[in-house]
């Protein structure tokens, strides 16, 4: 069993800057997958950015250029760097792992970009 624990998030003023942390309570070293995902008030869970072993990373449309996911199996820990956020990417955002045949959730961490 591995908990995953989002931090990072919070209020933001649009055109600013979050890093989003998910730390691993085990190796994350042989999780052939693992990505970001926010679900925004009355809208379903959506893919942000995904890291898959041996493949470049993936990146929604609506990030792209914006957002960097990144992972450093030394710390167990997966990444989100968010610049020049908008409102409407206000959500909270959850970190996904995928090890052997298990899926794993974190709880989530709550963005809010707002004026």
């Amino acid at each position: 069993q591995v908990q995953l624990v989002e931090s990072g998030g919070g209020l933001v003023q649009p055109g600013g800057s979050l890093r989003l942390t998910c730390a691993a309570s085990g190796s994350i070293a042989g999780m052939y997958y693992m990505g970001w995902y926010r679900q925004a008030p009355g809208k379903q869970r959506e893919l942000v950015a995904s890291i898959t072993s041996g493949a470049s990373p993936n990146y929604a449309d609506s990030v792209k250029g914006r957002c960097t996911i990144s992972r450093d199996h030394a710390k167990n820990t997966l990444y989100l760097q968010m610049n020049s956020l908008k409102p409407e990417d206000t959500a909270v955002y959850y970190c996904n792992g995928r090890l052997g045949g298990y899926v794993y959730w974190g709880q989530g961490t709550q963005v809010t970009v707002s004026s």
